[in-house]
This record gives structure tokens, sequence and C-alpha cells, in this order.
């Protein structure tokens, strides 16, 4: 019978070197940079048997706050900028935008609804909302899903 799988949550830099490439290999493989096994251990400097003894034991752990997705729903006024200010604040927080739809304004507003990542949020979510509402032209800003 064969033993149960055991998981263990270790820093990367106490892991063995070889652990790290396949990782990176991986991740090379994953993002489209390299588009062979081949290429990619090639880029990190590994074999391609080491690669492949490896490559179904190594899993980077993700914080889960890290790669949080977050929906906000803002009702903005239709102004010039309003829209521009309120992606820089998102820009300079670190937060990743996936996803922007806007109404067609009327009366004067518009519904917003913005998707992003938290992956570098350098502030909590709640600090990042408190922002986004200070913003000159925004009514209303809140956080819909996430």
């Amino acid at each position: 019978m064969r033993e149960q799988a055991r998981y263990y949550i270790v820093e990367g830099s106490a892991l063995p070197k070889i652990f790290r490439d396949v990782a990176q290999a991986k991740l090379l493989l994953e993002t489209g940079e390299a588009e062979t096994v081949n290429e990619a251990v090639l880029k990190v400097g590994i074999s391609r048997s080491a690669f492949y003894k490896y490559r179904d034991c190594v899993h980077p752990f993700n914080n889960m706050l890290s790669g949080r997705i977050i929906t906000f729903q803002a009702i903005l006024r239709d102004e010039p900028g309003v829209l521009s200010s309120i992606l820089s604040v998102f820009a300079a927080s670190g937060a990743n935008i996936l996803t922007i739809n806007q109404s067609i304004p009327s009366n004067g507003c518009a519904a917003v609804t913005i998707t992003v990542t938290t992956a570098g949020l350098h502030e909590t979510p709640e600090e990042l909302l408190r922002k986004l509402r200070e913003q000159k032209g925004v009514l209303r800003f809140e956080i819909l899903a996430g």
C-alpha cells in the first residue's frame, strides 16, 4: 500500500537549489517564457532528467491574499479625468487590473466595475478602498466581491 503524501510549507531559501530551479522552470512554461521543457531547463541551468524527477513534487505555495481577486463597483461623475485618477490609485497600490466595465453615462454619472488581483498590493484592500472613495468625482465605491 502506498504511503499518503505529506506536505510541508518551507521557505524557498531553505530548499535545495534544484527544487527552486524546477519551480522556476515550471513557471517559465506556465507563463510562456519558455515553449518547451528543453528551453525551460536550459534557461534555469538544470537537466531534463532532474526536471522530470521533481516536477510533480514541487509546487510553489501562493499566499491566499496574494492572489486574491476583488471586484469593485463604483458610481463616478461623468467628468474628464475621473476614471483616470481611479486607475492611477490602483496602479500606485500595486493592484493588477484584470477587467474594467463602464456603463454609458446617464444623468451625469456612470457605473463602473473594476476587477483586480491583489498579488502585488502594497496595502490592505480596505486602505485601497478608502483612497478610492477620496478621489474627486467618486459618488460611491464599494467592494462587490472578493
